[in-house]
């Protein structure tokens, strides 16, 4: 930890010596532009304009009349047996395909 504190102000003592005898040389106007430039794009990052900005919410997509009765039955269901499952009930039923399966493909080892 110690050693990393040293390399760190090692770093900011000779960026300090440069930007002095860049003031002691050039003047100014040498370190005024990347000064600038530094700024811009810190704002720029933590004050996005809107249009950058992510859109934290999604579309609201409104459920066919069908779906909503089989949640309502599901629910209802639920609540008279009492019993609280740890998996939700979502509307979504599995279509079983035409290829039909065979003992084979089935692995006997996971």
């Amino acid at each position: 930890m110690k050693k990393q504190a040293i390399i760190f102000w090692t770093f900011i003592a000779l960026a300090a010596i440069g930007i002095l005898t860049r003031l002691g040389s050039g003047g100014l106007s040498q370190i005024i532009i990347p000064l600038v430039v530094f700024g811009v794009v810190f704002l720029l990052y933590k004050y996005p304009p809107h249009r950058w900005a992510r859109k934290t919410s999604s579309p609201k997509i409104k459920p066919s009349a069908k779906t909503m009765a089989k949640v309502n039955a599901q629910s209802g269901a639920r609540k008279s047996s009492g019993s609280s499952k740890k998996r939700k009930d979502y509307p979504f039923q599995v279509i079983q395909g035409q290829k039909g399966k065979s003992d084979e493909d089935v692995p006997k080892y996971h």
